[in-house]
């Protein structure tokens, strides 16, 4: 029998404890990924504590072994699994659905009613079922999942670089909804942060004309302008209105998008100034989950024809675009800047993440 290690949680909200167990087996339609680097998300201590009566997301049963964002080799696949081959290097998705729903069979599976993030969190009861199928996140020597599943990354793409995927395709998914691209302007809430830094990398790469971000430190803020300074300029929170400083960026019109990437706990405020920076029918899109309420003016946003939209996750397929775009140098992933932890020290790489120093450190756990 085969073992590996894996850093496992026992308790609610608990510490990590370094547990050896049995090394998985693919099923006909899986692979087994040798996890080379797995990123480490600043929440994952609040979705840790989500047991019980009251908990308000779905969670792995313990003793769960958590870790979102895994890439690695492909070590053995299934029976059934064409197109992947032993030696692969690939980063893990981790959504996974149900596979046979409405929803799936139609071809839209993060909108399915089990979908499941491997190695982090759902979004109901159903969820447990996919854990039972796939309970390996990215903080274990060895995971499982769908061979449909999988990214192949270039020689290009490091694996610490691809464990930065899943921040990077939310905001890839939410700047595609919101229609970025050649000759276009786009306004970044928070493009400092792990999020927002990712969505500069990629508008730039997407063909943006003129990127504006908008966040609260000034330092990073700076660094953020630094790496493209004919395209990409930035506002500290509080200096200027941003409706007044948008427009005169964009020669009085306002820009075709905004992406907000600010999470739970940032204030209302920050959405309505960048919905208020849009030019008549521009669209916002919400990647970051600001859960504060905001009042809008219906009407107003109608006569001028704003959009607002919300993006949860990426699919495989932007995935693989984002892939390509760093496989020919035009996404920039060189800015991040890799802070390694091994097996054991897990709790201390999530007590790094959780000090949010910028979007430009990368912490990921190195199995």
């Amino acid at each position: 029998m085969a073992m590996m290690q894996a850093a496992r949680v026992h308790a609610p909200g608990g510490d990590f404890a370094l547990d050896t167990i049995e090394r998985p087996t693919p099923r006909a339609n899986d692979v087994v990924v040798a996890v080379k680097a797995a990123g480490v998300v600043p929440n994952l201590r609040n979705v840790m504590s989500n047991y019980g009566e009251r908990a308000y997301l779905t969670v792995p049963e313990l003793p769960a072994i958590y870790g979102l964002d895994a890439a690695g080799v492909v070590e053995e696949v299934g029976e059934l699994v064409t197109g992947i081959a032993p030696g692969d290097r690939v980063y893990i998705n981790p959504g996974r659905s149900c596979g046979s729903c409405h929803s799936c069979r139609g071809g839209d599976p993060i909108n399915c009613p089990a979908y499941t993030f491997q190695g982090y969190f759902g979004f109901g009861p159903a969820s447990r079922d996919i854990y039972r199928r796939y309970p390996y996140g990215g903080f274990s020597q060895y995971a499982t999942a769908p061979a449909d599943g999988l990214v192949k990354l270039p020689e290009a793409v490091s694996f610490e670089q691809a464990a930065r995927f899943g921040y990077l395709g939310t905001a890839y998914s939410g700047l595609r909804k919101a229609g970025v691209g050649a000759g276009r302007t786009v306004l970044i809430n928070g493009a400092s942060g792990t999020l927002g830094l990712g969505a500069v990398l990629l508008a730039r790469a997407m063909g943006a004309t003129r990127i504006l971000g908008v966040a609260r430190n000034r330092e990073l803020l700076e660094r953020v302008r630094a790496i493209d300074p004919a395209r990409i300029a930035v506002l500290a929170s509080g200096d200027e209105p941003v409706d007044v400083w948008a427009r005169r960026e964009t020669g009085g019109l306002g820009v075709d998008a905004a992406l907000d990437t600010l999470g739970p706990g940032a204030p209302a405020q920050a959405m309505l100034d960048a919905i208020g920076a849009l030019r008549r029918g521009g669209r916002l899109v919400d990647v970051g989950g600001m859960s504060a309420p905001i009042g809008v003016n219906m009407h107003q946003l109608m006569c001028a024809q704003i959009s607002l939209v919300g993006s949860l996750w990426f699919s495989v397929a932007e995935g693989e675009d984002m892939a390509a775009m760093a496989a020919v140098g035009t996404l920039d992933l060189s800015p991040f800047e890799h802070r390694r932890f091994g097996l054991d020290r897990v709790g201390d790489a999530l007590a790094l993440a959780e000090q949010r120093s910028g979007g430009f450190v990368n912490v990921v756990v190195t199995p």
